[in-house]
């Protein structure tokens, strides 16, 4: 039975509205979030200015883009398990001040090999970044509001990817690509004091890890005022603390949990491969269809922008209707603008309002998909679940960087390069679909279950 003072922090976050606090959290999410877009998309802006500076050929920028991406699927990996064990604050600033001192290094480069490793150690940083915002922020959202609170803050992503575009087209050509690269590293160092100093811990996490109370009952009253009292104790349901005993890891590959990871890894894998290589060689794909480079930072940064567009969509959607059909639609219909592109080229009006369509498309749904991997982990496995998922998709974005300079090196068409990229849209849609089918079928089956026992009992 419920101590009389027992506060259920998860039933508590469910049943009151967002509040201030909350929103605070959402807020400097948002600008982690933004800050990371941006420093992942960089380089992608810069490579064309890099091309003609230092007569790099597409071959090379492969290893360019991918470093970064490499780092990401490190970060992720390794930064996801030690959020479940040490909190998801610590490895949030951690991770902001790391990415903004490689990426400030990394615009004293001389020469390719210093780009690659000061964009693999960046890539550190900002894989611990993302996956740790969305699992914070959903463990201060209640569940009716959950993908919607998620897909705001990652709508962050590609505002930040746009708004380097935009940046880029004016800073580049007035004071060369190194000025991007400053900016890119300043930001994230001014930003991780002010997440020291006014990011929360998740107060779910310091329950299920039992952390001293007083230190739970000052996060509770800035979340719900006068709720608690000096002898209040806090706890989380059952079904959200059972596992909180378990190692992470163990949970992200039980029987339970298993099929729904290799579904999202695989989703992920694909749906990373699809978007980063535009957001990666769009900017180069449209300059050598004829146009200059101010042009080609526009047409991606549309891309970037529909994107900010579709993740607030889509996360409303999400929470309002069944999230797998939401996302797997979105994915198929990604994928037919994708293809629309291509027969685009020549017309740079159209082209500019289907990548604005593409990317509301592509990147809203990518946003999703964290929200999908957030509800679908536990507490005590939620920064590991989301945090894998990340690790294996980013996977897909470092192949993406060389299958983008391979098909410009084997000569394929403008058409014939968006094409191609219909089928990860694809792979991605029915991994979504068998996981959400699978899911289906095993709450049915949990369900009968229950009516036996009942039906026993009685």
């Amino acid at each position: 039975m419920t101590a009389p003072h027992a506060i259920d922090v998860r039933a508590l976050i469910n049943d009151r509205p967002v509040g201030l606090f909350q929103k605070l959290v959402v807020l400097l999410g948002f600008c982690i979030i933004a800050l990371d877009g941006f420093d992942v998309a960089i380089m992608g802006f810069i490579a064309p200015q890099l091309k003609h500076d230092w007569g790099v050929t597409n071959q090379m920028l492969g290893p360019v883009l991918s470093a970064a991406l490499a780092g990401l699927a490190v970060g992720a990996l390794f930064a996801g398990p030690l959020a479940d064990r040490f909190g998801r604050k610590m490895i949030l600033v951690c991770s902001v001040f790391f990415f903004g001192v490689w990426t400030l290094a990394t615009a004293t480069s001389t020469d390719v090999t210093h780009l690659v490793a000061f964009r693999f150690l960046t890539g550190l940083g900002l894989g611990a970044a993302m996956p740790n915002v969305g699992t914070l922020v959903s463990e201060y959202a209640p569940d009716k509001n959950r993908s919607f609170l998620v897909t705001v803050v990652f709508c962050g992503f590609t505002f930040g990817a746009a708004g380097g575009g935009f940046l880029s087209a004016w800073m580049i050509p007035a004071f060369g690509w190194h000025s991007v690269l400053v900016l890119g590293g300043i930001l994230p160092l001014i930003v991780a004091p002010i997440l020291f100093f006014k990011l929360p811990e998740s107060v779910r996490f310091l329950v299920v890890k039992r952390a001293p109370t007083e230190r739970i009952r000052k996060i509770v009253d800035r979340l719900a005022p006068g709720v608690a009292t000096t002898a209040s104790t806090f706890e989380m349901s059952a079904a959200a603390s059972a596992t909180s005993n378990e190692s992470p890891v163990k949970i992200v590959l039980s029987k339970q949990y298993k099929f729904g990871s290799l579904m999202l890894w695989l989703g992920y894998f694909t749906a990373l491969f699809l978007v980063y290589l535009l957001g990666s060689w769009l900017p180069t794909l449209v300059k050598e269809a004829g146009y200059n480079v101010t042009d080609a930072a526009i047409v991606t940064a549309l891309y970037q922008a529909g994107g900010t567009i579709g993740s607030l969509f889509l996360g409303w959607c999400m929470d309002r209707a069944n999230p797998h059909r939401v996302l797997s639609t979105t994915y198929l219909l990604g994928g037919a603008l994708t293809f629309a592109i291509g027969l685009s080229a020549h017309h740079f009006g159209l082209l500019g309002v289907l990548a604005l369509a593409v990317g509301f498309c592509l990147n809203g749904a990518n946003t999703g998909m964290n929200a999908l991997s957030a509800s679908f982990y536990p507490t005590a496995a939620r920064a590991t679940g989301s945090s894998w998922m990340h690790g294996v998709g980013r996977w897909g974005a470092m192949l993406s960087a060389f299958a983008g300079a391979q098909m410009l090196a084997m000569g394929w068409t403008f058409s014939q390069v968006f094409a191609a990229l219909t089928v990860p849209a694809a792979i991605t849609a029915l991994a979504i679909i068998a996981k959400g089918m699978h899911g289906a079928r095993a709450m049915r089956v949990a369900a009968n279950s229950g009516l036996a026992v009942e039906a026993g009992r009685s």
